[in-house]
């Protein structure tokens, strides 16, 4: 499913094991993870109650730099985040914004084209790794 630049994957495992598998591919792939934020955790610091939600912001700087030299904008986009969650009826999903969204967003021309479909591929894999069954 998709919306306004947001792919989002239903997957096969709870919220715990998807943010792990999809951590992991990120830490394979050579990737900085730069923060892990467990919103429920903080709901509940404060007395309310939230379904697991979890934000992982990661990204390279080799693929995500360019980026940014070429439309400083990008950097509020940048570096890249995951979101696990779960809805209501219990099922888990994994969403994350598509980077050629962004690039249009901040009008990146055509000269970043391979450095989005990388990124846009390799996002493309890790959540089917995380989110399906071998």
């Amino acid at each position: 499913m998709s919306a306004d630049g947001l792919i989002t994957l239903h997957s096969s495992f709870g919220p715990e094991e998807t943010m792990h598998r999809f951590e992991t591919e990120v830490r394979a792939r050579g990737m900085t993870v730069f923060s892990h934020i467990d919103h429920a955790a903080g709901a509940a610091t404060v007395g309310l109650p939230l379904r697991p939600t979890n934000l992982l912001i990661f990204g390279a700087a080799k693929a995500g730099t360019p980026l940014m030299q070429s439309v400083q904008t990008i950097g509020i986009d940048l570096p890249l985040k995951a979101l696990v969650w779960q809805d209501e009826d219990g099922k888990t999903f994994l969403s994350y914004n598509d980077p050629a969204y962004i690039t249009r967003r901040h009008g990146i021309g055509e000269a970043a084209r391979p450095v989005i479909e990388a990124m846009s591929g390799a996002l493309k894999e890790m959540a089917a790794k995380s989110t399906t069954a071998p």
